[in-house]
């Protein structure tokens, strides 16, 4: 069985280390709630850092929080600039 609870710990740690894919899952944690209470918001963070990092993916799920307002405030045109980032 998996413990999520301590995944949410490790990825925390490599997150705060700058490694983009564990940012990116420290965030698909909080947005879903496994491991963590669910909670848009501290979802953003990580998205964003791992983004900023042309992290595909979370450019990608960053773009739908913008574009839906789910954790940050809702803004098409960012939701557009991460989609167009992560197409490239």
């Amino acid at each position: 069985p998996q413990d999520d609870r301590e995944a949410v710990r490790l990825f925390r740690l490599a997150a705060d280390q700058g490694v983009p894919d564990t940012q990116f899952n420290l965030a698909v944690h909080c947005a879903s709630g496994k491991g963590v209470p669910q909670d848009d918001a501290k979802a953003a963070r990580p998205y964003r850092l791992a983004a900023e990092q042309s992290h595909a993916d979370a450019q990608t799920n960053l773009g739908t929080h913008c574009a839906m307002g789910k954790g940050v405030p809702q803004d098409d045109a960012e939701a557009a600039r991460y989609y167009r980032l992560a197409a490239e």
